[in-house]
């Protein structure tokens, strides 16, 4: 099957179009024909081995010394079930699905092998082939870090990075759950953080967050902007900052008084993905698309990706098969 590989770390130009073997089956898992997939922040991250700072030589140690050991990446994906193994009821051939491996990746092939009980739905009903596969990074992401922060109604939620994947994810869902939620955007972004439901949008260039004396319940910074020390008098009372895009620093930092960091990996679970279906088929989440991209040019999608401009998920469609 055709897949994009990435053999070593480097730009966009080290991926290499091969022909790899179909994934072996095997009692109950399916196999997904991917149909529309993504390159996120985490695939870009992993192939240039760019990473959140003091993070390095845990990463090499993790991913790969010299390059990844899964070298297909993707983390998400839209598709058909193309097979199901031994004991697999709850799926038949010819669903459609959205899958999520993950950190296990693979989904930048033309076919994905997933555990029938893992990170797999129903394709959201009113979601475009794009968004579907657009579901889960940002989604998932968000709706960990808004649990771990325990964001209540009323809540004022500060987002740095709005229009970008996990962003637009926490912009809306942060409002779904009754936060008053201030977007901090960029040129056409601004109006892009409004669209998405912000209750305020501050420009970066014309208005600093931190000289407005403003404090906040939670502070999400999705792009490696801040810091907790730094946000730490822009914090309320129990304040909870997120970092999301941060370093060694932030997960080791210590609490202060009743104001806290969270930091560290997403915890992905099945019932977060059947949430986000859910709240995408009731309208209350649509996941948001930069642009979309034919599979042969996928390096072009990781070096849109690389630019740090792009608004939601730069998509890639594989061709029918």
């Amino acid at each position: 099957m055709p897949a994009w590989t990435c053999r070593r770390y480097g730009a966009p130009d080290v991926l290499a179009l091969e022909d790899v073997p179909v994934p072996a089956m095997r009692p109950g898992w399916v196999l997904v024909r991917v149909r529309a997939t993504t390159v996120s922040s985490c695939d870009s991250r992993i192939r240039a081995l760019r990473l959140p700072s003091g993070m390095g030589l845990l990463g090499r140690l993790a991913l790969g010394w010299n390059g990844p050991r899964r070298p297909v990446l993707g983390a998400e994906a839209a598709g058909t079930v193309a097979a199901v193994g031994a004991g697999v009821t709850a799926w038949r051939v010819g669903d459609e699905v959205v899958a999520f491996p993950d950190m296990r990746m693979g989904a930048h092939a033309a076919f994905l092998a997933m555990p029938a009980d893992g990170l797999l739905i129903p394709r959201p009903a009113g979601l475009s082939l794009g968004e579907a596969a657009s579901l889960c990074f940002g989604g998932m992401t968000a709706l960990d870090f808004l649990r771990r922060a325990a964001l209540a109604p009323g809540e004022r939620l500060l987002v740095i990075g709005a229009c970008g994947t996990v962003g637009s994810a926490l912009v809306q869902l942060g409002r779904h759950r009754g936060a008053r939620v201030t977007a901090v955007a960029s040129g056409e972004g601004v109006a892009c953080a409004a669209a998405l439901g912000a209750e305020r949008v501050l420009d970066r260039h014309r208005e600093d967050f931190r000289r407005l004396g403003e404090r906040w319940d939670v502070i999400a910074d999705t792009a490696g902007a801040t810091g907790f020390r730094e946000c730490l008098p822009l914090l309320g009372e129990g304040g909870r900052y997120l970092a999301i895009a941060g370093g060694l620093g932030d997960m080791l930092a210590r609490n202060r008084g009743n104001r806290r960091s969270i930091a560290g990996p997403v915890r992905s679970r099945l019932a977060d993905l059947q949430e986000l279906g859910r709240l995408a088929e009731a309208g209350a989440f649509r996941p948001l698309v930069d642009g979309v991209h034919a599979f042969a040019d996928m390096p072009a999608a990781h070096a849109r990706t690389d630019g740090g401009r792009k608004r939601g998920s730069a998509v890639v469609i594989l061709p029918a098969a």
